[in-house]
């Protein structure tokens, strides 16, 4: 491409640019991005070398199978990633000036709460007809609080820890939550001698469930050095496999409790210390103040009945 007719990075760093560079960097190959995107695969591949060209940069890797972002691929990825954030933030706070009602609600839920208590509010929050679109994220432990920092979600059910000196994140408590230690009737555990001591729990598998939080280690909780253990993605795949046997762990004690009173799990007491944890919600607090979706939440959470359900009232099996 000469000179007189090679497009400014401005002109080729389009949002759709930049969608089409994460599809192929998700995909892993020009083709499958293309399939993707509904395009031939010479069309992508020409997009691609329109900002290798804009930018004098080579963005992918071209000589393995796959296509693998270079460096400077990937610092644009990710860049690139954030500036999409603030394209659909701009558009957000454009429709909410000229409606009062947010363009989309993201509410990140952590495992511990009753899902059929969140969706009672969300049938009853669409019956305003709101132009609102919502969205629920599953969450766990620190990542439920690390998608409202992180600008994921924009309210957060079930923060298991304070939100710190985070700007803009305010709030307030939602309940005090107790775990047992729970094991299935035919795990080995169940007719063990109570409190059960450190050394015993070590010798059995442990189930966990996995921090669902996108940067960093993450949080573990409950869990003995050297202890063989199974990590499950959310809090009902944790009860499924104690249930099965297949490992004993600490659960939300409304959530056993269906469990325990049918005999399908039992609860032995423990040497260490009862797990009591404070639960709390929180959201982003714009200069601006909340729109009308996010108001209507707030107002719901108001009420101790509604905060001791999300609790409390997990759905009978």
């Amino acid at each position: 491409m000469t000179a007189t007719t090679m497009q400014s990075h401005r002109e080729v760093l389009t949002p759709d640019a930049l969608g089409l560079l994460q599809a192929v960097a998700s995909t892993g190959s020009f083709a499958a991005a293309a399939r993707e995107l509904g395009l031939v695969p010479s069309a992508v591949t020409y997009r691609v070398r329109q900002m290798e060209d804009a930018l004098d940069v080579l963005l992918f890797d071209r000589s393995s199978r796959q296509a693998k972002l270079t460096a400077a691929g990937q610092e644009l990825l990710t860049s690139g990633e954030q500036l999409l954030q603030q394209i659909d933030a701009v558009a957000h706070r454009v429709k909410r000036v000229a409606t009062g009602w947010e363009a989309q609600l993201t509410i990140a839920v952590d495992g511990v709460i009753s899902c059929s208590t969140v969706m009672e509010l969300a049938q009853a929050f669409y019956e305003l007809t709101p132009t609102t679109r919502l969205r629920l994220r599953d969450e766990t432990l620190s990542g439920t609080l690390d998608a409202l920092t992180s600008g994921r979600a924009d309210l957060a059910l079930g923060v298991a820890m304070e939100p710190g000196n985070h700007a803009g994140i305010r709030s307030l408590p939602l309940g005090d939550l107790s775990f047992v230690y729970a094991v299935a009737p035919h795990h080995p555990l169940a007719t063990e001698k109570e409190p059960l001591k450190d050394e015993v729990l070590q010798r059995h598998r442990a189930v966990a469930v996995a921090d669902s939080i996108q940067r960093g280690s993450g949080m573990t909780l409950g869990l003995l050095a050297g202890q063989d253990v199974l990590t499950v993605p959310t809090m009902v795949a944790k009860l499924d496999a104690q249930l099965r046997g297949l490992g004993g762990g600490f659960v939300p004690e409304p959530m056993a409790r269906p469990f325990v009173d049918t005999g399908r799990l039992v609860v032995k007491r423990v040497e260490r210390p009862s797990r009591h944890v404070r639960m709390a919600y929180a959201w982003r607090a714009g200069t601006s103040g909340p729109g009308r979706a996010l108001q209507w939440w707030l107002s719901q959470l108001e009420s101790e009945a509604t905060r001791t359900a999300l609790l409390q009232r997990h759905r009978r099996p």
